[in-house]
């Protein structure tokens, strides 16, 4: 038995150590493992505090980022506002600008002149003139109307330009009876003065009528009434600056006589016309149509430009009447005025007591309805003849002598054409003489004008 413990022993040592050691090895995992254990906790406390405080600058990130949003919002709605702002400035000082434009009125006239005579006359191209036309309507009874004219295209001294302003005035329409103008204004004698724009007469110049017996254009500077008390009559009347007589002569009768600058109203005029028409309302046959026109011009002479007066003694007086006649493709019109000069001889040029004038003429409007297509749809032609007679020396005062040279006749043989209705291209022919009997040259004139 003791042989068998003996032998026992360190085998049974040996499992003891054995049992040791896998005991001290267990432990020392146990230890190890809390050891991680303890490690990790640890790592995912940090984990965890890294991730609060990555939530927390994410949360104050999205936090400023929504401020940024939402201030970026306010000045996107601020721009948007000043945009809306400013759109709707433009749109209101568009709509201003055009309330103002629409209450203007543009216009104008111009004509260009080619003149061929014989041997004692300069061949020439002329711009005569060309006008703008400006009006304005302060309301629906208030309005400014007005006309610039250049004429001969240069102005300057000597060259015979002008630059002038043909018409200024203001209306205030009170009532079809009768309305007010004040302004500078055409003298109402004659039909050119009246109507001188170049498709409303026929040939390329003026009638000798219209330069000499009642010369156009002719302004005058003053104040008036004018009105249609009914339909089948018009008229006008004025109180205007009068005319200088110094500035008569015997060929030019009382056309230098206009005073175009700032005229004195030392011995103002009257002057006034009544125009009727008999057709209207009336239908007749052969599309028929009728204006008779009555007109006079009372003044003293003693007026000079800016007040400087030329101490004359004397008056004034003229009459005249006006017809346009229009019966199926036919045109008539004429003119006719007789002007008295008291105490003529002291103007001391020649200018005659009596001076006298008529002009007539006649159209045909030959161009076919066939040939009126395309492009010439809206156009016409009239053939026309014309005939005038002026004498600026009819009757003298004593003791000066007559100037056969003022006695005027004119044949005018033309044709207006006109491409569309507001413009014209005219030929004519004319065929002069004087009370000298001097072999005047015939004249060959052509000519463009239009109006807008």
């Amino acid at each position: 038995m003791a042989g068998r413990t003996g032998i026992n022993s360190p085998i049974r040592l040996l499992k003891y150590v054995a049992v040791f050691i896998a005991i001290f090895g267990a432990l020392a995992s146990v230890s190890q493992a809390a050891d991680a254990v303890s490690k990790s906790d640890t790592r995912i406390e940090d984990l965890e505090q890294m991730v609060k405080r990555l939530t927390s600058e994410i949360k104050q990130i999205r936090a400023e980022r929504a401020e940024d949003i939402r201030n970026q919002q306010k000045v996107q709605a601020t721009i948007n506002a000043m945009q809306e702002d400013a759109a709707t400035l433009r749109k209101s000082n568009w709509m201003e600008l055009g309330e103002q434009l629409k209450n203007f009125r543009f216009g104008g006239y111009g004509e260009m002149h080619a003149n061929f005579g014989e041997s004692g006359t300069s061949d020439q191209f002329d711009f005569h003139r060309l006008v703008m036309f400006i009006g304005y309507d302060f309301n629906d009874w208030i309005h400014f109307n007005s006309e610039i004219e250049i004429e001969h295209a240069f102005v300057t001294g000597g060259a015979g330009g002008e630059l002038v302003v043909e018409q200024a005035y203001m209306d205030f329409e009170l009532d079809k009876a009768i309305n007010i103008r004040a302004g500078r204004i055409l003298t109402p004698l004659g039909i050119v003065n009246q109507k001188h724009e170049p498709p409303s007469f026929f040939g390329v110049e003026r009638p000798l009528f219209a330069k000499y017996i009642i010369p156009s254009t002719w302004s005058s500077d003053g104040v008036g009434i004018y009105g249609s008390p009914c339909k089948f009559l018009d008229y006008q009347l004025y109180v205007v600056g009068g005319l200088d007589g110094s500035g008569f002569s015997a060929t030019g009768g009382i056309r230098g006589g206009r005073i175009k600058e700032r005229p004195s109203m030392h011995e103002p005029a009257i002057t006034g016309r009544v125009d009727l028409h008999p057709f209207v309302g009336r239908e007749l046959p052969l599309n028929q149509d009728l204006r008779l026109g009555f007109s006079g011009y009372f003044g003293g002479l003693d007026n000079g430009n800016k007040g400087n007066n030329p101490g004359l003694n004397g008056d004034i007086s003229i009459f005249s009447a006006d017809f346009e006649y229009s019966i199926c493709k036919f045109d008539f019109r004429g003119a006719i005025a007789y002007e008295n000069i008291s105490n003529a001889a002291s103007a001391g040029t020649g200018t005659a007591e009596g001076i006298f004038g008529w002009y007539l003429e006649g159209g045909y409007h030959f161009m076919p309805d066939a040939w009126k297509k395309g492009k010439l749809a809206d156009s016409d032609a009239v053939v026309f003849v014309r005939h005038d007679s002026v004498d600026t020396q009819l009757k003298m005062p004593g003791g000066v002598a007559r100037n056969p040279a003022g006695r005027r006749n004119e044949w005018t043989f033309g044709v207006n054409f006109y491409p569309t209705k507001n413009v014209v291209v005219k030929l004519d022919y004319q065929v002069r003489s004087n009370g000298n009997d001097d072999d005047l040259d015939d004249l060959i004139n052509f000519g463009l004008g239009w109006e807008f």
